[in-house]
């Protein structure tokens, strides 16, 4: 990439994508903005090519103003070619960059881009779930609960950029810290061997987490989703809500197992399809407390780490923009 197409990003804009196994958001990015936001099927169009030209069709906007891509992608990257595991998509990098006439295609996963967001999110869309100061210079860890649980960590470059780890720390063994604790995780490993902390950290987790409850405890299950619990929980029931308390308290220890890896003092993230939704519930919660409730070394380690909930609507799209905008200031 030289100079040239470097400026001209600077002064136009950039097509930036979020596709996971059903819907592919596509969006304009112009000036840190997003812009004709568009959510597509993906089963609507045999190739992911298909589906960036009806994009651009349905803004207004002709092939020839595109130079350059960032798509999210949810799975592990490389350099190599992309299949989609939920869905049939594959994205030849030569081939995508030819028919469309790219200068610059940059694939990321997705949850990678959750990290870009965190670099460059303003204060209204973040909020402060557990004060403290970050520290200049050190790691962030960004951390969601959703489909799955996704990991990953920001490093600070000496350019003033940032660098993207990502990881797979949702497959971690879910720490046990109490006698309950240890009663559903017999429960969990009963069923799946491994238990991973997504097995509770993630929808289908919460989904775990409450009928194993349930049945730990002799209760008959009066929720069948994710959805179900938190609507209840949220309505006064209050065995859903002590479910989605265990869930945030599990999620505190996760956290902070992962902050103490990797040194990141310079706050933590929360982002993901759960979290956010019960923004209230959770800030009620003992995440707080849980988080640097620990030893004598860890405990105060972690006490002054800060941890932020991200509220904004299209993280994915808004990191791949700043990935993008990253990518070619380096490459220019």
């Amino acid at each position: 990439m030289n100079s040239n197409n470097a400026q001209s990003f600077s002064n136009g804009f950039a097509l930036v994508g979020d596709i996971g196994g059903t819907n592919a958001r596509f969006a304009l990015w112009r000036g840190e903005v997003l812009e004709s936001i568009q959510v597509l099927a993906c089963a609507d169009y045999p190739r992911p090519e298909d589906a960036v030209r009806d994009y651009l069709q349905r803004v207004g906007q002709p092939l020839s103003a595109v130079e350059n891509v960032c798509l999210a992608c949810a799975g592990p990257v490389g350099a190599g070619d992309f299949k989609f595991t939920n869905n049939h998509w594959v994205i030849r990098r030569e081939s995508f960059r030819a028919e469309l006439g790219l200068s610059h295609l940059l694939l990321v996963n997705d949850f990678s881009t959750m990290a870009w967001a965190a670099s460059r999110l303003s204060e209204e869309h973040l909020v402060q779930v557990r004060p403290g100061k970050a520290l200049e210079g050190r790691a962030k860890l960004i951390i969601g609960p959703g489909t799955g649980l996704g990991v990953g960590s920001l490093m600070p470059l000496p350019s003033g950029g940032w660098e993207v780890l990502p990881c797979e720390g949702g497959h971690v063994d879910l720490p046990v810290t109490s006698e309950r604790d240890f009663a559903l995780w017999q429960l969990l490993r009963e069923k799946y061997g491994h238990v991973s902390a997504e097995r509770v950290l993630s929808g289908s987790g919460l989904e775990n987490l409450y009928r194993m409850s349930c049945q730990l405890d002799g209760v008959e299950p009066a929720c069948a989703t994710a959805a179900e619990i938190g609507e209840r929980a949220m309505a006064g029931d209050a065995y859903a809500d002590a479910v989605l308390e265990h869930f945030f308290l599990w999620l505190a220890r996760v956290a902070g197992n992962a902050v103490l890896t990797v040194g990141g003092l310079g706050g933590v993230y929360i982002t993901g399809g759960i979290v956010p939704r019960f923004l209230e519930r959770f800030q009620r919660s003992g995440f707080a407390e849980a988080f640097r409730s620990r030893g004598k070394t860890s405990g105060p380690y972690l006490d002054p780490v800060p941890v932020w909930v991200m509220t904004a609507d299209h993280p994915g799209l808004f990191g791949a923009g700043v990935a993008l905008e990253q990518a070619l200031r380096n490459e220019g």
